[in-house]
């Protein structure tokens, strides 16, 4: 499958917009509306809870549980990246009939305050990944779910994650 249909420039459909990188979710319904519309559109959905991640090795544990890594997986960044190339190349990790996979990581913000250097590199490989998958035509689109509509993240791969279209204003983002 080619990695979009080439109107999607102009027709902007929510996956087309969320393969430019990691993005950034805030309000609940906003990102259970995109979640829906990806299952809907033929995605498999993984989500995440990475406030629970205080320690890589529950991070590593719950990814490899979540998207089938093979027994062998070291549960390390290099393991990981190594395991997200799997997942790029479509060997595990997304349904041979899906449209692509998008990964959910809720409470990413926790995450980051637990260690954000971590939660960089993972971003890095996650994003490397992507890049590399769409070169198959293959899709896995991170949806970042924040509790801090501040949130400020280090660009990944030269791209800074950015707030998706709907809260993409600081003034959607206000209580």
């Amino acid at each position: 499958m080619a990695a979009f249909d080439e109107d999607a420039i102009f027709t902007h459909p929510l996956d087309f917009e969320l393969a430019g990188g990691p993005t950034l979710f805030w309000r609940a319904e906003v990102l259970e509306a995109a979640i829906s519309w990806l299952g809907d559109n033929g995605y498999d959905v993984v989500s995440l809870v990475a406030a629970e991640w205080g320690e890589p090795a529950q991070m590593h544990r719950d990814l490899a549980h979540a998207l089938s890594f093979p027994a062998y997986y070291g549960n390390n960044l290099d393991a990981l990246n190594d395991c997200m190339f799997g997942v790029a190349c479509g060997e595990y990790g997304i349904g041979a009939e899906a449209a692509g996979l998008a990964l959910v990581l809720r409470n990413f913000d926790g995450f980051v305050r637990d260690d954000r250097a971590t939660a960089h590199l993972a971003l890095e490989i996650f994003a490397g990944q992507a890049a590399f998958a769409m070169r198959f035509g293959r899709r896995i689109l991170i949806l970042l779910q924040s509790d801090d509509p501040n949130l400020v993240l280090d660009p990944v791969g030269a791209i800074t994650p950015r707030w998706n279209g709907r809260e993409w204003l600081d003034t959607s983002r206000e209580l």
